[in-house]
């Protein structure tokens, strides 16, 4: 009991840390246990791991309060077993869903659903888009961080690396998704601000191949092109590889996004100049956190704080 107790307190202190309240959780429902699912994009992508994992490790520390259904696609486009995962839940009287959206816009109306049925709805990762939402009078709160601040801040240091003037290309996300859109606008805004030429935008739908034949395709129509920057970490892989088999290693920059475990030897060699970490495994938690804390509470769906911003980190070549 000691140590379970010391755990609470531990974890308690990290979210306390990052400005967040630990839900309140000695009392279940007087139906029986909270029940909270995690439903998640592709669990073949390190960072979904993270957040599973992190998740299911909260959950231990107290599973006398609460159960947790952790969820995942198998390709990050599977909007419809998403969909389909998020009706399941419904059906299943659900306490609540902490949700990251393969598709900003094609979840909303299963998420309408779920939160008409009763069930407190909480996005982290990707927003949902706002305009669907206010346009059914709906308020999903989104538990994560401010990613075109996020992108902003790793263009602004590629841009250290450049002349004004330089041709840049971005690899974006899944279009849809809203912060696939916002990593996009600060990676612009960056380029702008410091007067490099943005000759290329195309879509790497956040996967290693698509990533790669981006790159390529990029690297063979501008020659003069001196960074890539890449809205994940699994697409700037694909562009690390484009680039070598050009044979333009060492002369383009390339940047990701995530900190995913995985590219620390492309780090430590040069070969990627940057990624942002944006703490996977903190955004599930606080997710959970926030969504077992509006449940203890009783706090209604609208009554929720509609944003809990998460940190970010620029993490940079040669960083240990």
């Amino acid at each position: 009991m000691v140590q379970k107790t010391r755990r609470r307190v531990l974890v308690a202190g990290a979210l306390a840390a990052a400005g967040l309240t630990v839900a309140k959780i000695a009392e279940a429902t007087p139906t029986g246990k909270l029940t909270i699912a995690l439903v998640l994009k592709s669990l073949a992508d390190p960072f979904t791991v993270a957040m599973a994992s992190a998740a299911q490790n909260y959950q231990k520390h107290f599973a006398s309060q609460f159960d947790l259904n952790v969820l995942g696609t198998s390709t990050e486009l599977d909007t419809a077993t998403q969909i389909r995962m998020v009706d399941d839940l419904i059906g299943a009287h659900t306490s609540a869903i902490v949700l990251a959206p393969t598709d900003s816009k094609a979840l909303v109306p299963v998420v309408a659903r779920a939160i008409n049925a009763g069930i407190i709805v909480i996005a982290i990762d990707n927003p949902l888009d706002e305009a669907a939402l206010d346009a059914l009078h709906l308020s999903v709160p989104f538990v994560g961080p401010d990613n075109r601040k996020g992108a902003e801040t790793i263009g602004d240091y590629v841009a250290t690396k450049l002349a004004r003037g330089d041709e840049v290309g971005i690899i974006e996300g899944v279009t849809t998704d809203r912060n696939a859109q916002q990593r996009t606008e600060g990676f612009k805004a960056a380029m702008d601000a410091a007067g490099m030429k943005v000759v290329a935008v195309a879509p790497g739908d956040y996967t290693y191949a698509k990533g790669k034949a981006a790159a390529a395709t990029m690297l063979a129509q501008h020659p003069r092109l001196r960074a890539l920057l890449c809205a994940n970490d699994n697409m700037a892989t694909g562009a690390v590889d484009a680039v070598r088999l050009a044979h333009r290693t060492g002369s383009v920059y390339i940047t990701g996004y995530n900190n995913n475990p995985d590219i620390r030897p492309l780090l430590n060699s040069g070969k990627i100049l940057a990624t942002v970490d944006q703490f996977a495994a903190r955004q599930a938690v606080f997710g959970i956190d926030v969504a077992l804390k509006a449940l203890t509470e009783m706090t209604r769906q609208e009554d929720l704080t509609p944003l809990v911003e998460t940190p970010l980190q620029l993490v940079k070549s040669g960083d240990r």
